[in-house]
């Protein structure tokens, strides 16, 4: 899939609350750390998975689907294999009629539902990563893709 930067950016600048679906307790799960990296840049991430439901993770109370979130989002972000987004999409259009955007991660993709949730006006991205183009948009990535926290090209 091809975005254009300023499609990607656009989109991270206006979301404010992310439903991740198949967000992981696991702390070395990239569900997890995607959820906490957006947390950490200001965005209110809403945990959805049904083996965690009433847990609190990332200082939220986790929801077994996305029927269960009691607060509008602007962007779900999709955790989960290709073949489950149709009916995540449907559930996402009929909870949220002012949704703004469908994610799917990387290696997620469904083109069917793609079109579907395009047709009621709300952009989508699919096989892509919210943290990694966050990273890669608002210069947070330095050589080799690590965050080393300096500034100077000086050796200290």
């Amino acid at each position: 899939m091809d975005y254009s930067d300023d499609f990607l950016r656009r989109i991270l600048k206006r979301t404010k609350t992310i439903a991740v679906v198949g967000v992981s307790a696991k702390q070395v799960r990239p569900s997890y750390y995607v959820a906490r990296y957006l947390g950490l840049k200001g965005y209110r991430v809403i945990p959805v998975n049904p083996g965690l439901t009433g847990q609190t993770l990332l200082g939220e109370t986790v929801y077994g689907a996305l029927e269960d979130v009691p607060v509008p989002v602007d962007m779900v972000d999709i955790f989960r294999r290709s073949e489950a987004v149709p009916p995540l999409v449907d559930s996402a259009l009929a909870k949220w009629p002012e949704l703004q955007t469908i994610w799917m991660q990387i290696g997620v993709r469904h083109t069917d539902a793609a079109a579907k949730a395009t047709a009621r006006g709300v952009d989508v991205v699919q096989d892509r990563c919210p943290k990694i183009e966050y990273q890669r948009l608002f210069n947070e990535l330095r050589m080799g893709g690590f965050v080393t926290g300096r500034v100077s090209s000086k050796l200290q």
